[in-house]
């Protein structure tokens, strides 16, 4: 039986694992959240009393399927929390076996949304899309346009017709996907249409700022992105033009996205170490956050809604990612944190180990995740896929060439895999299958799976580059 394997049976048996938190006290996340999270990915009730036992988690798969073919239910099927109890004890814990390696650095990585499809931005302007249904062949290899510096980051509409990107200038890139040209060169092989994110212009050495972060919306008709000007911006696909802008935070906006189906709200994320929430059917004359989340001691890299309107993460280069709920959140749009007392550049310093163990005193999240390391550049965080495990992790990619994996109820760091020499900057999890991908600074493309067994041979790892700077 595999570590991560063992940790989980254990995990399940009891109501909750007493860590320590960063005030020294025990503690498990006591919280609405908990309650969903077993909802989600408990068996059904019937399932746990009417198999032979004391009725103990985890029950076990032969048992389940047993029980499923014997119809113990009567449902003649798994529920979704049935399927999530199982699936959610299979790890991608084994490999990795290497999908693809480039000479720049992997900057992004994103599934599609029936994950058919896999999407990974490098920083000399090379975006490969893979057919993941076809043995992972290139399906589209497109070489960016207007490129500075690097991609920032790629999103796929939801019907996976079209890509944007972005990089540090104001313009955001589409691209068919669904043409059949293979390579696609910017208005060479294929027209890259310019999304003007500003007031036009011709000169691209005069760009007054960046987008670090774009976003699809759930119907696929705007765009929300994240810019280095400190402002968000929503830009309507069907008119072709900007709709809104806002001056949002005081610093760079590192991640934003739409906190659910509707698009109503937004999050963000930026350098101010703040966390807000945007509630566009309030906005009158004053666009004003609706809220703000604080917590984090330094600026935030990376925010991934849950999907529900309710519940956030955010990685911070505090070295922590922090769980919110938005109804716990601050009418205080003016707080601002101070200033803070020790000189650090999180891009080639490490993290003041006096600082380790601070805590913001007006702290309003819900829980903290750490181990991982947020250093050199915008690391990303994501929840588990709700449909194979009920969203019941957290992963995220890490400076020190690994990815983590921890409990969202228990805090606790349930796997951690090893491969890349190189920072680990994005990675993402297949929404239906115990499969995960990581991006590394090392330009490998590296694939872990649940494989049925406790061992796997691990790919001989590549030579150590020098690292560089985002």
């Amino acid at each position: 039986m595999s570590r991560s394997r063992r940790f989980l049976d254990e995990r399940a048996r009891g109501d909750g694992m007493k860590l320590i938190d960063e005030r020294g006290k025990t503690s498990v996340l006591d919280h609405e959240i908990s309650q969903l999270t077993k909802i989600r990915s408990n068996p059904h009730e019937r399932m746990r009393h009417l198999l032979p036992g004391k009725g103990k988690e985890p029950v076990s798969s032969v048992k389940m399927l047993a029980a499923r073919e014997g119809n113990y239910t009567g449902r003649g099927r798994f529920s979704s929390s049935d399927r999530c109890h199982l699936l959610s004890r299979y790890l991608p814990t084994n490999g990795p076996s290497v999908v693809d390696q480039m000479r720049s650095c992997a900057y992004v990585s994103q599934f599609s949304t029936d994950g058919s499809l896999f999407v990974a931005g490098f920083q000399e302007s090379h975006i490969r899309i893979y057919n993941v249904d076809q043995g992972w062949k290139i399906q589209k290899d497109i070489r960016a346009k207007s490129l500075r510096w690097t991609i920032t980051d790629t999103s796929l509409s939801p019907d996976q017709r079209f890509l944007v990107y972005s990089s540090i200038s104001p313009i955001v890139h589409i691209v068919d996907v669904g043409s059949g040209m293979k390579q696609s060169v910017a208005n060479v092989t294929e027209i890259h249409e310019g999304l003007e994110f500003s007031s036009p212009t011709y000169d691209y050495d005069n760009y007054t700022f960046g987008i670090f972060s774009v976003k699809f919306s759930t119907d696929g008709r705007e765009l929300v992105a994240g810019s280095s000007d400190s402002s968000i911006y929503v830009y309507d696909l069907e008119a072709k033009r900007l709709s809104l802008r806002i001056p949002a935070h005081t610093s760079d906006v590192n991640a934003v996205c739409f906190a659910d189906e509707t698009g109503h709200l937004i999050y963000s994320g930026s350098d101010d170490s703040l966390c807000k929430v945007w509630d566009r059917r309030c906005f009158g004359t004053r666009e004003q956050a609706a809220g703000v989340l604080f917590g984090h001691l330094e600026g935030i890299t990376y925010v991934d809604t849950r999907g529900d309107g309710r519940y956030l993460i955010s990685n911070g280069k505090d070295q922590a990612i922090k769980l919110w709920d938005i109804r716990k959140m601050s009418s205080n749009i003016n707080y601002s944190p101070g200033p803070r007392s020790y000189d650090w550049d999180y891009r080639w310093m490490d993290y003041p180990e006096h600082v380790r163990n601070k805590r913001n005193p007006h702290d309003l999240s819900l829980s903290t995740y750490k181990g991982h390391s947020v250093l050199r550049t915008l690391i990303r965080c994501y929840f588990s896929p709700a449909h194979s495990t009920g969203q019941k992790f957290i992963y995220t990619g890490s400076s020190d060439s690994s990815v983590y994996i921890y409990d969202v109820v228990s805090r606790a760091q349930v796997a951690k895999l090893d491969y890349h020499q190189e920072p680990v900057r994005d990675c993402n999890w297949h929404p239906y299958y115990p499969t995960l991908v990581s991006s590394g600074w090392d330009g490998i493309i590296a694939k872990w799976e649940f494989s049925g067994t406790d061992t796997s041979p691990l790919p001989k790892k590549p030579l150590s580059r020098r690292w560089r700077r985002s």
